[in-house]
Formats: structure tokens, sequence, C-alpha cells
């Protein structure tokens, strides 16, 4: 549940607590029940209830009774045993996802003949057939008269502007670098300097540990020939966990990223965008001549992806390596769970504007809902205007 920036917003009418109060009350039987029912509907679709709940639930975490403290001797005995079956849980927990990681690798080879298929459509290394490009619109996605009378004009201005220039664009042009444009998450990452580089990148892939080692993936980004760097194959490679901590054992949730390595990038002389040159004027406090200094110094790029913070063997990092890693574990599994499956839906948009419909239908469906349960009230002739009425301040 998302959370409110206005708790203001998140507080319940008094108002609304009452009339629920006396509905209960005047009700009977099987009307109370329905109309409990409808009532309890009703308070989870109004967003400022299910504000104030939440924040009531996150208010539970921490804040512990006082009750086990309070029992005798032998429960805090049984309640003991009790956490002893839990830690066992959490241990058969981790073989579960050591299973759903083997089950992971095992897809991850029925898919990969796709997704090279794709990777060869989009560097132009495979045309694909008539019957392979046919593709039948849902009828939600069907156009209007007007709009494919607008397309075919488009389409026809594209095609003498081609027969002008003469230039049959292979494959699919920038296909990743739109992927990565589209996508909030990768797009804070580029910088201008850095999408001439990402013209280049033809494939993401994602390889699974072998079985038998540590749970890891990797990686693995591939780029045609280029004049910024020599490698064909940039990798960043994230080790995981799933085993629950001896000193922490409740804390397991499934797996987790310990660390991550990138790779050394054979940078071409003066194409390095993750470092920039910077002149400096300093005056000599004797003599008070002045001298021009050149630094090096970083640059933002996404090219720093592949240069993560070094995890020390304690483990312990500074609040800015910290805060680095965090987004950086955030980003690795984002491209291998969602990017590398569904890069089309990305580049042309549609897995994004899917997103956005979902939010924007739940908000109408509430709206107009809300609109019915008004009218319905207003119909109803037990329905009594005054019990809406906020109470006089």
């Amino acid at each position: 549940m998302a959370d409110i920036d206005n708790k203001d917003q998140a507080e319940i009418d008094p108002a609304d607590m009452e009339d629920v109060e006396e509905v209960e009350e005047e009700e009977t039987g099987e009307d109370e029940n329905s109309k409990a029912r409808q009532l309890t509907v009703q308070m989870m679709q109004n967003p400022q209830i299910l504000a104030a709940l939440q924040e009531r639930l996150d208010g539970l975490n921490g804040s512990p009774s006082g009750y086990m403290e309070s029992l005798p001797k032998i429960v805090k005995r049984r309640v003991n045993a009790l956490k002893n079956l839990q830690v066992k849980c959490a241990h058969i927990e981790a073989k579960f996802y050591e299973e759903v990681h083997e089950l992971e690798r095992k897809y991850a080879a029925l898919y990969q003949p796709l997704f090279d298929k794709r990777s060869d459509i989009v560097k132009a290394a495979y045309e694909p057939t008539d019957e392979e490009c046919e593709w039948k619109a849902d009828e939600e996605e069907e156009l209007t008269v007007s709009k494919q009378d607008e397309m075919k004009e488009k389409a026809k201005l594209e095609e003498e502007k081609k027969d002008e220039e003469k230039e049959d664009p292979k494959g699919i042009p920038e296909f990743w670098l739109t992927v990565f444009k589209n996508v909030d998450l990768l797009s804070d990452m580029l910088q201008e300097h850095d999408e001439p580089i990402l013209k280049h990148l033809q494939d993401i892939k994602v390889k699974f540990s072998d079985p038998g080692e540590p749970m890891s993936f990797t990686l693995e980004f591939h780029f045609e020939p280029n004049d910024f760097f020599t490698n064909t194959v940039l990798t960043k490679t994230y080790k995981m966990r799933s085993e629950p901590d001896e000193s922490d054992p409740f804390s397991f949730d499934g797996p987790e990223i310990m660390c991550c390595t990138g790779c050394a990038i054979e940078w071409t002389k003066g194409k390095n965008v993750t470092l920039k040159t910077i002149k400096k004027k300093q005056k000599h406090k004797g003599r008070g001549t002045v001298r021009t200094v050149t630094k090096t110094v970083p640059n933002d790029s996404f090219f720093n992806f592949f240069t993560p913070p070094e995890v020390p063997e304690n483990g312990e990092l500074d609040e800015d390596s910290e805060a680095v890693l965090a987004a950086d574990f955030e980003i690795g599994h984002f491209i291998r769970e969602r990017i590398v499956p569904r890069a089309v839906l990305y580049f042309t948009g549609e897995a994004i504007e899917d997103d956005d419909d979902d939010y924007d239908e739940e908000g109408e469906e509430a709206d107009d809902e809300e609109g019915e349960e008004e009218a319905d009230e207003e119909n109803d002739p037990e329905y009594d205007p005054k019990k809406d009425a906020a109470p006089p301040s």
C-alpha cells in the first residue's frame, strides 16, 4: 500500500465512524451482515480510511504490548519452543528459494533462444518473415478511421523521406537506448554523453551461477565495435545469499544481494566519459602569482554502474556507499526481472503505459463507485442526509 505524503488527508472523519456505528446498532440478522459487508467494501475503497489504516499498521511495528514480559516462566518456555520452530521454518524457506533459483536457471535456458532471436533482429543479423511480423492488435488497441488515415499519411511521408535519403535502416536502431530512456529508474542514470555509446548496445543477457556454486547472477551488456572502448561485453555480477543470519534468523525474507562486482572498461584515449578534466586557478600566497592547474575528477555517467563501491571484509560502509549500493542492487534486480524479459514492451512504452493505466483505472473506478454510492443513498427512502453532515466544530 502506498505511503501517503499528506497525513492530514489520512484522518478519518469522526462523523463517518459514527455513521458506521449507528448502522451496526440499527440493523439486525442478515440485513446487518449484508450492510456490514457493504460498509467494509466502501471503507476499503476510501483512500482516506485506507491511509489511516496503513498509518496505524505501520505504527504496530516495533511497539510490543508488553504482554510477553508478564507471562509466567513456563509459558515463556513454550514461546521459546515456538521461536525454535520459526528458525526451522526460515531454513526451509531458504531451501525453497534455492530451488526457485534452480528453476530460474532451467527456464532461462528455455527463454534464451527467443532472446537470441530478439537480439538478431535488433542488430540486423536476421530479417523476420512477413508471418513473424504480423501482429493483430486487441480490440482496445484498434485505431479509429481518422487515426488510421493519419497514420497512413505519416507512413507515406516517412517512405518518401526514406526514398530521398536512399537509406534503409538496419535492424531496430537505438533499441536498448530507447528502453533505458523510457524507464525512469534507468534514465536517471543517463547523461547526454552516455547516449552515443549506448547506441552501440546490442543486447543484455542474464547468466545464472552454475549448479553447486554460490547463488549469483551476471548481467552481460553486449556492444558492437565502437570508438569509445575495446570491450565487446561489459559485465556486472551480483552475489546473493539465501540462508538465515545466525545472529538474526527472524530477519530472513528471501535471497538478498550481498555484494556486486563490475569490470574494467578499456576506454579509448580521450573517450572515458566517467572522468572529466577541470582547470583551477591557484594563487601563490607569497608572490601573488597565479597558475592554472588541470585536474581529472569523476564525472556522472551510466558507466559508473560498472565500478560499484567495494564492500570491505567487515561489511561496514559509509552512508554514501550504502546508498549507492542500495540503488545499485535495485537497478540490477530490475534489469534482471523486468527489462531483459520484457524489453520490447519497454521499448514501445506499453509496459509503462500498463502500469499507469492500472493506477488511473483504480482511481476512476473508485470515483465511479463513490458516485454510485451517493446516488443509491439519495434514492434510499431511509437515507438521512443529516447523518453525513460533519458535527459542528
